[in-house]
């Protein structure tokens, strides 16, 4: 049976930065980290079946639904924002680490949620780690700097007509062992293709069966 635990810290600025862990009755040596978009948050399609394929492959699931589209962060700069995402992140995942053992972590990022992948690999995980960059933020030096630099297993998958696909950089990023890529023809920033419903969910089914092998 599937458990829904809805948690919250305060995190950044003191700000309520909401979570939720969802579990079995079977404990899990396995964790996957769901790091939404701006908007684009964990129950869209991308994250939605994302977090059904890791949990039927017996994974806990920590979704952490920030919400920096809220007026809460109607002041805040760029830059801010991107601390406060590290700073969130990190505070969560250090408190479900503390809480739980795992051995094995992947961590799953789209859009602003690659920011927080980024940052993560800077620490020294003692646990085997994987990551899954969606549509990640190729205009940002820290995002690419970090999938050139990662010695970890990768997923890379991005649409040619995203306004965050740089071709020259991820021309670069072709080069690093471990990460495996998928380049979807005239899919934007959503991995949809504009005006095309039936095309838009073969792109779908695709990103789930790389999540599957993956």
């Amino acid at each position: 049976m599937v458990q829904f635990q809805r948690l919250s810290i305060n995190g950044y600025n003191d700000l309520t930065v909401p979570y939720t862990k969802i579990t079995s009755d079977k404990p899990s040596a396995k964790l996957a980290i769901i790091l939404p978009g701006l908007g684009y948050t964990a129950q869209a399609p991308l994250l939605f079946y994302a977090t059904s394929v890791y949990s039927k492959r017996g994974f806990d699931v920590l979704q952490i639904n920030y919400q920096y589209n809220t007026s809460d962060y109607d002041s805040f700069t760029q830059e801010e924002l991107s601390t406060a995402i590290q700073s969130d992140v990190r505070t969560v995942i250090d408190r479900t680490l503390t809480a739980t053992a795992y051995s094995e972590i992947c961590l799953i990022g789209k859009s602003l949620g690659t920011i927080a992948i980024a940052s993560e690999l800077k620490r020294d995980f003692t646990q085997s780690v994987k990551a899954v960059w969606l549509t990640p933020l190729l205009q940002r030096e820290d995002v690419t700097d970090a999938i050139l630099q990662s010695k970890i297993p990768g997923l890379c998958i991005i649409g040619d007509k995203d306004p965050c696909f740089i071709k020259e950089r991820f021309q670069m990023l072709l080069s690093v062992a471990n990460l495996t890529f998928m380049l979807i023809p005239n899919a934007d920033h959503s991995l949809d293709l504009a005006g095309d419903i039936t095309g838009s969910i073969e792109i779908l089914k695709k990103v789930v069966n790389e999540l599957e092998k993956f």
